[in-house]
């Protein structure tokens, strides 16, 4: 099956279809933090599976003993969506919603798993809801610009993107959406200058720099984003990674058969 070139990027893109760079963004796991507008969110780590179904059987008993326990509601969902559970744990939000219709941090999450469940439309409508232009939330502007381009409206992604580094300038995960985003759209230069500031950034997310692998091995550079693979993974991984890319390319664009993981992306999970 034969695909364009910018059809092969769509797809390189999406969290939830082939990639090239094997990164670990299947499964992205939650906890909570603040950020740097002082509101909670429910932040990116890594936590092993038998943790997450055991918190799936705690808080899901507390959930049900008590439906309005916020607490044990949003614990409940983050552990339903570390498992697969996605339809599960939109039910569980769209209830905490319509209880705290105004909680920033249940909207996000809300917003969040719709757009994990494929349900774009309605994860905007969400994230609209979940902050205000005269307090933005710079997790939920990377969040909505995640969903944009899964929908293919590149330009509007990057335009909340930037808003997003208005407020936090030189944020990673922001800055790899960003140029991820700029390669959808085609525009490679674009893209490897953002992914080379957002690697830059100081500790190095291995993730961020293999999507910098990734987009230096579109422009043919094949050499130079196995160098760059090498950081964080085995030679051997990332030898096959560039070769897969290079067999990608070399098809004008057909995606061969395998299964390579998805690139990182931040805030839509």
């Amino acid at each position: 099956m034969r695909f364009s070139r910018s059809r092969s990027l769509r797809l390189l893109a999406s969290a939830a279809t082939a990639a090239l760079i094997a990164v670990a963004a299947a499964g992205c796991q939650t906890t909570q933090s603040t950020d740097t507008t002082g509101s909670v969110t429910l932040a990116p780590t890594d936590r092993p599976d038998a943790d997450w179904h055991r918190d799936v059987a705690l808080y899901g008993q507390k959930y049900r003993d008590n439906p309005s326990d916020l607490d044990a509601a949003l614990r409940y969902a983050q552990a339903l969506r570390a498992t697969g559970q996605r339809a599960q744990a939109v039910a569980i939000l769209e209830q905490a919603s319509i209880q705290n219709p105004r909680n920033k941090v249940v909207l996000g999450e809300f917003g969040r798993a719709l757009a994990e469940a494929g349900d774009y439309e309605r994860a905007l409508e969400v994230f609209d809801r979940a902050h205000a232009p005269d307090q933005p939330d710079w997790h939920i502007l990377s969040a909505q610009g995640a969903v944009l381009d899964q929908m293919g409206r590149h330009e509007e992604a990057q335009r909340h993107y930037l808003t997003a580094l208005k407020i936090v300038p030189d944020e990673p995960s922001v800055l790899s959406n960003l140029g991820l985003s700029y390669a959808l759209s085609k525009d490679l230069k674009n893209a490897e200058a953002t992914l080379r500031r957002a690697a830059a950034q100081n500790p190095v997310d291995p993730r961020v720099r293999q999507n910098l692998a990734l987009v230096v091995g579109l422009q043919g550079r094949f050499a130079e984003a196995e160098t760059i693979a090498r950081a964080d993974l085995p030679p051997d991984q990332a030898a096959a990674n560039v070769a897969y890319l290079r067999q990608m390319l070399a098809n004008k664009g057909s995606i061969p058969l395998g299964k390579p993981a998805a690139p990182y992306r931040a805030g839509s999970s």
